[in-house]
């Protein structure tokens, strides 16, 4: 039950985003449903991959370019998903931002329900 719960809450927050950020687009609910799906099944398996590979100029940008890496992630997804379109680099970093926020403003009021949404 908490995983469903988990499940739409992130697609909550999927849809709030594409809501807030221009060029981040979500066609509707049950999009945003199977996108927070893979976003989290990407933060699962690319997410450190991409972390390790780019450890050198994170440490260089003092962490500021896990920004990119985030926003790279949430791009891959939208690459391969219909219904899910992030349109420039611009709108997949501050998607990523703004999707992190959401998750822990709703997490903040779900506290029984782990939300860890892309790029958080």
């Amino acid at each position: 039950m908490n995983t469903l719960i988990h499940w739409i809450l992130s697609a909550l927050a999927v849809l709030l985003t594409s809501k807030i950020i221009a060029g981040f687009k979500v066609s509707g609910f049950f999009a945003a449903l199977i996108a927070a799906a893979v976003i989290g099944l990407a933060n699962i398996v690319i997410w450190p991959i991409l972390m390790f590979l780019t450890l050198p100029i994170n440490i260089l940008t003092l962490g500021l370019f896990t920004f990119v890496v985030n926003g790279a992630v949430l791009k891959l997804c939208a690459a391969i998903l219909p219904g899910f379109k992030i349109e420039s680099w611009l709108a997949a970093i501050f998607g990523a931002i703004v999707l992190a926020l959401i998750n822990m403003l709703l997490q903040h009021f779900f506290p029984g329900s782990p939300i860890q949404g892309a790029a958080a």
